[in-house]
Formats: structure tokens, C-alpha cells, sequence
């Protein structure tokens, strides 16, 4: 055994105040928080006029965070919308051509100045999202560091991407998971499958440890 597999063993046997983060703690924090209703980012709510109200048609966006963005595939693929609001980075949570992913990739962008990056993830419990986590925040930092905006989506932005903001959040900006949970919900109604939910748990609690 190396010295990293033992440091690696004496940190899982860290006893953590307040006990381990579990999947329930994160599901409460969903079913208590109510999210604000707010208008769509880039668009005047007092502006009254036909053509304009139109233009909102089809668009699902909040800013959860400042600089990060999540929403669905239609609004991803609205090349319009995103360069309207300051989009530089687009995360696809959701790349495929199957059912129940987003067809797109860095091609589909080529003709924009938003840098891309696709992962290929169903929303299904048993993925495992979180060998991503680490790669979602990385890209995710990158744009808000360097003043970008960045638009992270699956197909209905409320599992896939949610999960991989939250990992930036609690990864890069040191938020326990709930808290993290919290601020975005109240942002948007995500909610991130039981799966994800249990993993967010398993890196809170590794996060956790490696901070004590």
C-alpha cells in the first residue's frame, strides 16, 4: 500500500461534525425551498409589445449564479439568445443522438465564439456523473473566472446540468452541499435524480473531509 492509498484511508476515517451528508439531507432541501419566480435574463419585463413577448416564446433560462446559467435544449440550440446574453461556454450535459439527449456538439458552434464542452450522460440514477465532477467545474471556472457566462443544459435542465453546477459550487467555491442545493433552487426547480443526488452526498462528504 502506498502512501497515498494510506493517506487516502486515514481521511475516510475522519469523523465529520454534524455526521455524514446524506442524499435525504439534499432531497429536503429541495422539497423545502420554493423557487422565486423572476423574468428571463436579457429581456425587460415592462416592455410592452407584441413581437417582444414573442421572442421570450421557447426560452427556458435563469441565472442561478453570477455568470451561470442553466436551461434547456431549445434555448441551447438558440445561437441568437445565447450571444444576446453574454454567453462565452456552453456545457452539454446531455450529448448524444439518442432519446433523451441533446444532438448537439462543438461543431454545432463553430460559427460562434462560445467554447464548448460535451458529456455524454443519461439521466439515469445508476451513471455515475461523478467521475465528471471535477472536469464540469474545471470548465465551469474557467469562463466565470475570466468574466464569461456559461450556459449549462441537458434537455430539460433540471437534472444533468443542475448536478454539474452544484459540483462546481461545491468544488470550486467551497459550498457544502446543501447550502449549494439551496442557492440554485432558489434560482430554478432543479432537481437532480436520486442517483446524482446520493453522489452530490458522496462528494460533500469527501470535500468535507479533505477541509478538516
Amino acid at each position: 500500500m502506498d502512501n497515498n492509498s494510506v493517506l487516502q484511508n486515514d481521511d475516510f476515517r475522519k469523523h465529520l461534525p454534524g455526521g455524514e451528508t446524506t442524499e435525504r439531507h439534499l432531497t429536503e432541501v429541495l422539497h423545502s425551498v420554493r423557487t422565486d419566480f423572476k423574468p428571463l435574463p436579457g429581456f425587460d419585463p415592462n416592455k410592452d409589445d407584441l413581437e417582444y413577448f414573442r421572442a421570450q416564446q421557447g426560452i427556458d433560462c435563469d441565472e442561478v449564479y453570477p455568470g451561470i446559467f442553466i436551461g434547456d435544449e431549445a434555448t441551447a440550440k438558440n445561437k441568437n439568445y445565447l450571444a444576446m446574453i453574454g454567453i462565452t461556454h456552453l456545457l452539454n450535459a446531455a450529448e448524444g443522438k439518442k432519446f433523451g439527449f441533446v444532438n448537439t456538439d462543438r461543431n454545432y458552434y463553430s460559427n460562434t465564439r462560445i467554447k464548448y464542452l460535451g458529456l455524454p450522460l443519461a439521466d439515469c440514477p445508476s451513471v455515475d456523473i461523478s467521475k465528471y465532477f471535477y472536469t464540469a467545474a474545471s470548465f465551469i471556472d474557467e469562463a466565470v473566472s475570466n468574466n464569461g457566462k456559461v450556459f449549462v443544459h441537458c434537455v430539460v435542465g433540471v437534472s444533468r446540468s443542475a448536478t454539474c453546477v452544484l459540483a462546481y459550487l461545491m468544488i470550486k467555491k467551497n459550498m457544502l452541499a446543501v447550502d449549494a442545493v439551496r442557492i440554485v433552487r432558489e434560482k430554478r426547480d432543479i432537481y437532480p435524480n436520486y442517483g446524482f443526488r446520493n453522489q452530490l452526498a458522496q462528494l460533500d462528504n469527501q470535500l468535507r473531509r479533505q477541509r478538516l
